[in-house]
Parts: C-alpha cells; sequence; structure tokens
C-alpha cells in the first residue's frame, strides 16, 4: 500500500483510504467510493490516480480501468469545474431533452464530452440519471435539476458561472 510519502493524494486523503479499504470485507470493494473520492480531489482519473488506487485495493490497473470504463460519473480526461450531464433517455427525451442538450452544445460551444475554453464546464449527454418523473433532468456534479427549460437552463448555467467567479 502507498504510503503518506509517496502517494499523490493529500495527507487526508490518504488517511482516508487507509481507513476505507478496512471496512470492506474484500478490499477491492472500496474502489468505486476511492475512485469518487480521487476524483473529487484530482480533477480526474488520470494513469498516475488508476496506479495508486489499484495498489491500495490490491488489483491490476486493467481491471481499474474496465470499471471506469463502465460508469460515466468516473472521468479519465480533465472536465470543467462543473461537469453538465444531459439526459437523453427516452423521458428525459420525449420531454426535451435532446432539445436541452443542443441548447447547452450551443449556449456552451463545446460538443458532447467538450470543455470551455476558461475551464468552467464540461458538458456530456448521459443515457440515464434516473430522475424520470421530473424529466428533462440535468446534473451538474453531484446537483439535480429537474423539469428544465432551455430558458431555466440559461438561468442555471448563469448561477454556476457565477459561483466559479467568471
Amino acid at each position: 500500500m502507498a504510503t503518506e510519502t509517496t502517494t499523490i493524494f493529500s495527507p487526508e486523503l490518504a488517511a482516508r483510504f487507509d481507513k476505507l479499504v478496512t471496512q470492506y470485507p474484500v478490499r477491492r470493494s472500496a474502489l468505486i467510493p476511492m475512485l469518487l473520492y480521487a476524483q473529487d480531489e484530482v480533477g480526474y482519473l488520470s494513469p498516475a490516480v488508476i496506479a495508486e488506487v489499484a495498489v491500495r485495493v490490491g488489483i491490476k490497473e486493467s481491471d481499474v480501468l474496465s470499471v471506469l470504463s463502465y460508469y460515466s460519473l468516473l472521468r479519465t480526461k480533465p472536465a470543467g469545474k462543473f461537469n453538465v450531464q444531459v439526459c437523453t433517455n427516452i423521458c428525459c427525451m420525449l420531454r426535451g431533452g435532446n432539445e436541452l442538450f443542443e441548447h447547452c452544445k450551443k449556449r456552451l460551444g463545446v460538443g458532447n464530452k467538450g470543455v470551455t475554453p476558461d475551464g468552467v464546464f464540461s458538458l456530456e449527454e448521459v443515457e440515464c440519471i434516473g430522475a424520470c418523473s421530473w424529466a428533462p433532468a440535468v446534473q451538474i456534479n453531484y446537483d439535480f435539476h429537474e423539469n428544465l427549460t432551455p430558458e431555466s437552463m440559461d438561468s442555471l448555467l448563469e448561477d454556476y458561472r457565477a459561483k466559479a467567479g467568471k
């Protein structure tokens, strides 16, 4: 296991990881929470993050990469400060999800998985965020926003831009 002197993480996160792996009967079970915490601290799951997490849970880097390829919340490239995920699954699609995604692309000036030049926003089309009853829905980082229109989306983006101070 990586020690505090060799870790790429903050001492607080390294200590959290050391404790996390003891809370599961199998070390590998700590993988997803560990990846989410690492991504929150580093911004994305770089090769160095993947390598250290693999060592910490006792698996191969290729096993970590297979998990990464399955979960849309896990990123191997830097994202914006605010990652805008627009759901276009059937419920959201029927209530304007595709139009909302196209509106966001135009408004932010980036395509799917793109990052705005100022680094404030990244945009991602996602299959489902589990908010079908409130479609169309968007998740920005860990915050859900429902029943959106292009106008309410514009207001939401302005609020987040203000939070970024840009």
